[in-house]
């Protein structure tokens, strides 16, 4: 087996590794709030603060989550916020029009959501609702969370148990109004955001950070079309601090069954990020504004069939090491791309599509996509590095009667002063492969996620069946078992 010469060419950096690249959604859709992240604060069964999961807290806290996006998704063009303030036992009933029509008692609200990211350490990212919303409403919502002054809705922000404001500084303008905010065309979207970003002031300490809808960018049409159009449309208007484009890599076979065919086949597409990233970002530096605008993918990850036994419009969904791979290779994408990309947010956080925390009642478990999450974590905040792969394996694969092939072997590289940190990923079903690095490493911390089974996954009753070991370096080569992430750390 010949060995990969991996070069890591420390006197050529990218940018800096936001810590948002490693962002999290959590949408009320299926159990991923209740029963997810919420309990009720009258919960005998589960342990909880204040209604919101031990566990889950305890989880997220050890991975750092840097950002958290809420309510939604599909959800936040029809979430109204004043529904979910005030004295639970008086909260309206709603229903949930995009996800099964199940009904929404609103018990987790603002308080609740920021309370949360407060306990985890991450910073909220609100999505305002432009579908059936208005400029006012969620103006309102704004000066509720922010401002600090005698105004009434202050006032009512204290009477709720929040007399301090939140001092939310990310909010989306809308969410898919391309689709399920709206179905609109991205010249219509622009003069909508130009009316509703009028009026979302800076009430607070912190200058807002104002989130423009992108286009959903499928894994076969990137659809820039919704860029341009947008940012022309935009003009001089320049209230705009960010777009946020969606990519779902969707699936191939079902979640947990698939062949070596299907399991490539998902890989290369999740690799499609980096044309999503490329084609976006270039499309918005042909405009002034676009060019002072920050990039970010709210929106990411697989998207399998419905589970059976599982209501198929709540997405819940099996997590394997095909999942941790997606995760390894697109947040690698972000690593190699620092500098054209400034946050994203992997869906979702709990029980929904590709969740790191699934529940079962007072059950836990963490799927491999959180472990590579976790794994990760000593690249956020450090300067990334450009490498490059010489000698480079390839996979064959049919994909819909079509013969295709991708690079089995991917990663990035980053560094805070002599400290490097290395993540590669084996992509090659059936073989391991050797790597040797062009720099010299001393007392690396080696990590490595891999399972004999390319489907193998956590459950339940066996929470553990893919979990992190320590890896080992063999005659001046690491060596990188099949289907397999490996991090090295000095």
């Amino acid at each position: 087996m010949a060995a990969h010469r991996v070069n890591i060419l420390m006197q050529e950096p990218i940018g800096e590794i936001r810590p948002a690249l490693h962002g999290h959604f959590a949408e009320h859709l299926g159990s991923c709030v209740e029963g997810g992240i919420w309990v009720r604060d009258d919960c005998k069964e589960i342990e909880h603060i204040g209604g919101i999961r031990r566990d889950v807290i305890e989880a997220l806290k050890r991975i750092s989550p840097p950002v958290l996006r809420w309510p939604g998704g599909c959800f936040a063009d029809d979430y109204h916020w004043r529904d979910g303030i005030g004295p639970r036992a008086q909260r309206p009933r709603t229903v949930n029009i995009h996800w099964g029509q199940t009904i929404e008692d609103n018990h987790f609200g603002t308080h609740e959501f920021l309370n949360f990211c407060r306990l985890i350490g991450a910073d909220p990212y609100l999505a305002g609702n432009m579908g059936s919303g208005s400029p006012r409403e969620m103006r309102d919502w704004i000066e509720y969370c922010n401002f600090a002054g005698d105004s009434t809705l202050a006032r009512e922000r204290g009477a709720n148990g929040s007399p301090q404001p939140f001092d939310v500084r990310m909010w989306g303008v809308g969410n898919e109004n391309w689709g399920c905010g709206g179905n609109m065309c991205p010249d219509d979207y622009a003069v909508q955001y130009k009316q509703f970003s009028s009026y979302c002031r800076d009430f607070g300490a912190s200058k807002l950070h104002l989130i423009a809808c992108g286009p959903n960018s499928g894994e076969k049409d990137f659809h820039v079309d919704w860029t341009r159009r947008f940012f022309k449309k935009i003009g001089s208007y320049s209230r705009i601090h960010a777009f946020a484009a969606h990519y779902y890599c969707g699936t191939a076979g079902t979640a947990t069954e698939y062949n070596n065919d299907e399991w490539y086949e998902l890989l290369e597409r999740a690799a499609r990020v980096e044309q999503v990233i490329l084609t976006h970002r270039a499309a918005m530096d042909e405009f002034e504004v676009g060019r002072k605008c920050q990039l970010i993918l709210d929106e990411w990850g697989t998207w399998h069939p419905p589970t059976p036994g599982k209501n198929p419009q709540h997405l819940w969904q099996q997590n394997t090491m095909r999942d941790a791979l997606v995760a390894a290779i697109t947040l690698d994408t972000f690593h190699r791309h620092a500098d054209k990309i400034a946050m994203a947010n992997i869906a979702q956080l709990v029980n929904v599509l590709q969740a790191l925390i699934l529940t079962d009642g007072p059950r836990m478990l963490l799927t491999p996509t959180y472990h590579v999450f976790d794994l990760y974590q000593s690249h956020k905040g450090r300067q990334s590095v450009r490498m490059e792969i010489e000698n480079n394996g390839s996979a064959s694969f049919a994909a819909k009667d079509q013969r295709m092939s991708m690079p089995t072997l991917s990663g990035s590289a980053s560094m805070r002063g002599r400290s490097l940190t290395i993540s590669l990923v084996n992509a090659h079903a059936t073989l391991p492969a050797e790597v040797e690095l062009s720099v010299p490493i001393r007392d690396a911390r080696i990590t490595q996620l891999s399972h004999d089974d390319i489907t193998a996954h956590n459950t339940f009753e066996q929470p553990n069946i893919v979990s992190p070991r320590a890896g080992a370096m063999a005659g001046g080569t690491y060596v990188l078992p099949r289907a397999s992430v490996t991090v090295i750390r000095t």
